[in-house]
């Protein structure tokens, strides 16, 4: 499948309209990569995005993509993962959280966003280390957001390998000088073998934070979706059970548009979001 570049007058377009929350700032973005805190007071108006937990989590910022929102300055970023990107399960397109990503940043008036689609469902990542590394020897983005390891995990792959490969995409995007955030696996009611899968959730966390990258944890936010309310869970979940649907994306992009505002913020802003320093659960 070719990769999809979303214009940015059209992405987003046509979105239903959920609750939103407020814009997430800290004094110290740059400092380290922050989480959002699951019981802060912003998240009180839009209950059904609420997460548990911190969803976010890393040793480092994302210097070189915050001096570039901060200053309003072009910022491109690629998408890149399996069927969670492609936007499997939303009713078009627009709805994928790519699309929805540029939107939500385009919003938050930070300059030029362009965010390229480029999932390819059914992947495991020994595919997408493949493509990724080809994508920035031809564009080179200012940040790659990669998610990884559903199919790996249901698919029975080789673990050492899994963190292998990880690291070699990784790599390959910081020898460019290309900022990474990574995206974990989604949490869905009929995993089959929970422990299994949860190893390939830690082995996301565990090669982050050894090459110092943050980590969107989908999971975490999912369960904890599911542990509020099973109708919560499925509000997020397309007809399938399994893909997020239209509003599981957009809230997965609202909270990661969330965390690349709050590092751009100025230094000396005062916050209006509760966030905690980074640290893996």
């Amino acid at each position: 499948m070719e990769k999809e570049r979303l214009d940015r007058s059209q992405a987003g377009a046509g979105r239903k309209t959920w609750p939103r929350f407020g814009i997430a700032r800290t004094a110290s973005a740059v400092a380290s990569f922050l989480l959002v805190s699951a019981s802060s007071a912003a998240f009180a108006g839009d209950a059904s995005c609420r997460a548990s937990q911190p969803v976010f989590s890393g040793p480092t910022g994302l210097e070189r993509v915050a001096s570039r929102l901060r200053h309003h300055e072009p910022v491109r970023v690629l998408a890149i993962g399996s069927s969670s990107t492609q936007g499997i399960g939303a009713s078009s397109p627009d709805f994928s959280y790519p699309a929805q990503l540029q939107a939500d940043l385009t919003r938050m008036g930070k300059g030029t966003v362009t965010v390229e689609n480029a999932g390819k469902g059914g992947e495991t990542i020994s595919e997408t280390v493949g493509r990724l590394e080809a994508a920035l020897k031809s564009s080179k983005p200012d940040l790659v957001i990669w998610q990884v390891g559903t199919n790996d995990a249901i698919k029975g792959g080789d673990e050492a390998r899994f963190s292998t490969l990880l690291r070699q995409g990784i790599d390959a995007a910081q020898a460019l000088g290309v900022e990474v955030v990574l995206v974990d696996q989604q949490y869905y009611p009929a995993i089959k073998d929970l422990n299994r899968y949860e190893r390939f959730v830690s082995l996301v966390g565990a090669t982050a934070a050894a090459e110092q990258v943050p980590v969107f944890s989908r999971y975490a936010l999912m369960k904890g979706w599911g542990e509020r309310s099973s109708d919560v869970l499925h509000s997020m979940l397309s007809g399938d059970g399994f893909h997020m649907g239209d509003h599981g994306y957009d809230c997965m992009a609202q909270l990661i548009a969330e965390g690349l505002h709050s590092i751009a913020a100025p230094k000396g802003t005062t916050p209006n979001l509760a966030v905690t320093a980074a640290a893996r659960p």
